[in-house]
């Protein structure tokens, strides 16, 4: 399943989880930083599109910002 938002095109983000040494570990040096990704929230929904109902993939802050017309029933 592609992580692509069919609304908006949102998509992964990559950066760095940053691993800490020491006790209370936020204070302390950094120990590595080994690569990580932030997938969207997509969900599957039924949605009208030009009057038919079509399965798309949309992230939750489109589906909340009422950027898609949800098939009742």
């Amino acid at each position: 399943m592609s992580k692509i938002c069919d609304v908006c095109g949102k998509q992964p983000m990559f950066g760095k989880s940053v691993a800490r040494l020491g006790k209370g570990a936020m204070i302390r040096r950094v120990k590595a930083r080994t690569p990580r990704r932030f997938n969207p929230n997509i969900q599957p929904v039924r949605a009208i599109i030009k009057g038919t109902p079509t399965r798309l993939k949309v992230c939750t802050s489109c589906i909340k910002a009422g950027k898609v017309q949800r098939v009742v029933g």
